[in-house]
């Protein structure tokens, strides 16, 4: 074996992003590190916000190393917000509890080109943590950055605050295509810029949270989940060759393989409510795919878990797989049920 080959075989996760299949795949969870863990909430505790949290180097690199220590997951996940992006772009970012991120003031057509200056100091703690995590790693954990979509970012910094349904930002675009279109541009070259940084500063996988993807109709879908993240992905390859790419258009369904097939990244993860049949049939046995238990299940424990992980790894089976859930862990999940969960899962 060459040198070259020894970091992908050492860690499952790579290996499968370069098409690798395992009787126990590699797994990690959406917000592992988290309200769940105790230590979290110590930590939590000492940050005041949650941003501030986000932005200190040394407690932010804490958090995203405590699911490891605790459970030995398979990959750590830099701990930070997709909306650190519109913070440096200069929109006021709070976090509320109870009521979720509030962007101020919330972007007009008029006000749009005053967002365009990525002032990226600003992101300068968050990399600091990334090389803090990367010192600290296992030899065999793979480390994962991230960022949303240009579209859900976008999304947020429209609306001001999340939306079930996000009319008044669909609306938005159909009234000021090209303002909105400018917002796009933007987001993606910073998310280039940032995630390069990242790649730099040591993580070896990227994932690209679209969390509103599934909201969009086709034509919709082509014109600011696809042709933007088509750009981003293309981009980001050609200032970091080596870096991994992960998508996560969540809950797009049957808009999945023009996705895939247009995007072309290295792993596609999957929401809960995807049919890990049909997406095969779709994509092919030698798509990369990851996912996608019902967090709910995980919450419940027992039956319920034990029959979710046997349905997931037999949808999955003989297919490269990065076991996860459909979405992130959720604050109320018993500590029990997720060492429950690696036993499963690890179980040949």
């Amino acid at each position: 074996m060459s040198p070259a080959d020894q970091p992908a075989m050492r860690k499952k996760m790579l290996a499968v992003l370069e098409g690798k299949t395992f009787a126990s795949p590699p797994m990690w969870l959406m917000r592992q590190a988290g309200r769940y863990l105790p230590e979290y909430r110590e930590v939590r505790a000492k940050a005041g916000s949650f941003l501030d949290l986000c932005f200190n180097p040394k407690l932010a690199a804490e958090v995203s190393l405590q699911p490891i220590r605790r459970f030995g997951f398979d990959a750590a996940i830099l701990f930070s917000d997709i909306l650190v992006l519109p913070h440096a772009l200069g929109q006021k970012v709070s976090f509320e509890e109870g009521h979720g991120p509030r962007l101020e003031p919330a972007l007009s057509e008029t006000s749009i080109g005053d967002y365009e200056r990525f002032q990226f100091d600003r992101l300068s703690p968050v990399l600091e943590a990334v090389e803090l995590i990367k010192t600290a790693l296992p030899a065999e954990t793979t480390f994962i950055g991230f960022c949303g979509s240009p579209w859900t970012v976008a999304s947020y910094m429209i609306a001001g605050s999340g939306s079930k349904d996000l009319s008044a930002v669909r609306l938005f675009a159909f009234r000021h295509p090209v303002a909105f279109a400018r917002l796009i541009d933007t987001l993606v070259s910073a998310s280039i810029d940032y995630l390069a940084a990242q790649a730099e500063a040591g993580v070896e996988v990227v994932q690209i949270f679209d969390s509103w993807a599934g909201l969009l109709p086709p034509d919709q879908f082509e014109a600011w989940c696809i042709e933007p993240t088509v750009r981003l992905v293309e981009g980001l390859r050609a200032r970091a060759p080596s870096l991994k790419i992960i998508c996560f258009p969540r809950e797009a369904g049957s808009k999945l393989k023009s996705f895939t097939q247009r995007v072309r990244a290295d792993g596609l993860a999957l929401g809960t409510a995807e049919d890990v049949g049909v997406v095969r049939s779709q994509l092919g046995s030698k798509a990369v795919l990851q996912g996608n238990l019902d967090p709910l299940s995980l919450v419940a424990g027992g039956r319920a878990l034990e029959d979710g992980v046997r349905r997931v790894r037999e949808a999955f089976g003989g297919a490269p797989h990065i076991f996860n859930l459909g979405h992130g862990i959720l604050p109320e999940t018993p500590i029990s049920h997720v060492e429950r969960l690696i036993q499963l899962v690890r179980a040949k």
